[in-house]
């Protein structure tokens, strides 16, 4: 396969978030992006891989499709994947893993066996060795088994594509940046406002905010996979980085939380990611939030569910007094708030207006919330 080989590229998201992530991808003028279950399936070559990867915000993976071939049974298996062209893709040395998602549908349904012989047949054939786990592979291969056919993909990212990373230190019930990102964009944030987040944690959404607003390429602190393939031109990937233009941002991103720990970690967060000028946070609890001097923007929160942090019958109190300094003190901003439970959601009063769609995070169902202006 040659760099500039066309190929489906599979772009995973969390469930409910597919069409956000839809949306982000056509922004970057990818070819022919397909909205499907769990993410967006786009047509391309390697280097709309390294840029999928570096690029989008809203991506928890890239998955390249390299090839597939037909199997019935286990030794048919073990033949075709030995005459598969590995070598083209990867290079011996290469630590490997497989991952196998197949079922009774097919004449080989057994994922254990699927992934001892594919291992096997690479490890043979080209030199790799196989990794003792997918976290401490070089390369993962994601191989799906549908009516018979061995689908082979890569999992051309490494680490999930959230990580940016910065964040070394988290809260209780983090959220992941990728979800920050997206929820950012369904409140309609496109970078020109500043964006306050009053139960901040250890300060995702207002380092994703700031970095939206400075046009930061998410994917600069970080490794990917793909750097591990032979189609990866250290060259070609640096003049992509080097060719991204950032901006000047002329707001300010304002991070409170009542633990005094968290704010720590978000102030050191906020330096890693380099926008520690740009924001602000201080240990504050709720009742003493009051709205900053400046222009209007939006207030974006996830508060506790009471599904892991606290009891949920204690929390209405603190989204009625959240839903009452909105109100009171912060007309003429909008509101975002991520939650798993409607009816908290709802003790809030405001005028909120639901995403319907569940989004998985963590093994728990979340939803997103936003107003327009408030009056």
């Amino acid at each position: 396969m040659k760099q500039t080989d066309k190929f489906e590229i599979f772009i995973t998201t969390q469930l409910g978030l597919e069409h956000l992530l839809h949306d982000e991808i056509k922004k970057f003028e990818f070819t022919n992006p397909v909205l499907l279950v769990g993410g967006v399936s786009i047509t391309g070559d390697w280097v709309d891989v390294w840029k999928a990867n570096m690029y989008l915000r809203g991506a928890t993976k890239v998955l390249a499709r390299i090839g597939e071939f037909r199997a019935f049974h286990l030794a048919q298996l073990d033949k075709r994947a030995r005459k598969f062209p590995w070598h083209i893709t990867i290079s011996k040395g290469m630590s490997i893993k497989a991952e196998v998602v197949t079922n009774r549908k097919n004449k080989i349904y057994h994922a254990g066996a699927a992934v001892e012989r594919i291992e096997r047949a690479i490890s043979e054939e080209i030199g790799s060795k196989i990794a003792g786990s997918v976290s401490s592979a070089d390369i993962v291969f994601k191989i799906r088994i549908i009516d018979n056919n061995v689908i082979i993909s890569i999992d051309t990212s490494g680490d999930g594509l959230y990580k940016r990373g910065y964040k070394l230190a988290t809260g209780k019930a983090p959220i992941r940046e990728n979800i920050a990102s997206l929820a950012l964009y369904y409140c309609g944030y496109t970078g020109n406002e500043p964006v306050l987040d009053p139960m901040c944690g250890s300060g995702t959404f207002i380092i994703e905010a700031a970095e939206i607003s400075r046009n930061l390429m998410p994917g600069r602190n970080r490794k990917f996979s793909f750097q591990n393939l032979n189609s990866y031109d250290e060259k070609l990937v640096d003049y992509f980085v080097k060719k991204w233009e950032n901006k000047i941002s002329e707001f300010t991103f304002f991070g409170i939380d009542r633990n005094h720990n968290v704010v720590e970690h978000s102030i050191q967060n906020s330096k890693r990611a380099g926008i520690d000028d740009i924001s602000n946070f201080k240990a504050q609890s709720i009742e003493k939030l009051s709205r900053p001097k400046g222009p209007e923007g939006l207030v974006i929160v996830n508060p506790p569910y009471g599904s892991r942090i606290g009891k949920k019958k204690d929390l209405f109190s603190l989204y009625r007094t959240f839903g009452e300094k909105m109100k009171n003190e912060f007309s003429g901003w909008r509101v975002g708030m991520i939650t798993s439970d409607n009816a908290l959601a709802q003790s809030t009063k405001l005028p909120l207006i639901s995403s319907e769609l569940a989004i998985s995070n963590g093994g728990l169902k979340i939803h997103l919330y936003r107003t327009e202006t408030l009056a």
